[in-house]
């Protein structure tokens, strides 16, 4: 796998938007990916030094889809990606804020 079968995408919260003056971002990524893998990933695609990387599994809520029987989304993975104090920022969550 490379960097970018890991990062699947931005996670694009308010509460995630609002941990961004903290230096930390939230990314969706594989279901199978270790934190060692996500913290490479991340230093290779945006050139940043991560500090600590914390994960969780997230369940897919069962939605009703009309008048037929209610169905389940999909599982995945988040990924919240702390950086060091001295690394620079990651620009592609600036105009977000």
């Amino acid at each position: 796998m490379n960097a970018y079968d890991i990062i699947r995408r931005p996670v694009i919260t308010e509460q995630s938007m609002e941990s961004v003056a903290d230096k930390k971002y939230v990314f969706q990524v594989a279901i199978n990916a270790t934190k060692t893998e996500i913290k490479a990933a991340v230093e290779e695609i945006f050139d940043v030094k991560v500090a600590k990387v914390n994960t969780i599994r997230m369940q897919g809520k069962v939605k009703r889809t009309g008048a037929y029987p209610a169905g389940p989304r999909a599982a995945y993975k988040k990924a919240v990606v702390t950086l060091t104090a001295n690394s620079k920022t990651i620009e592609f969550f600036e105009g977000m804020v």
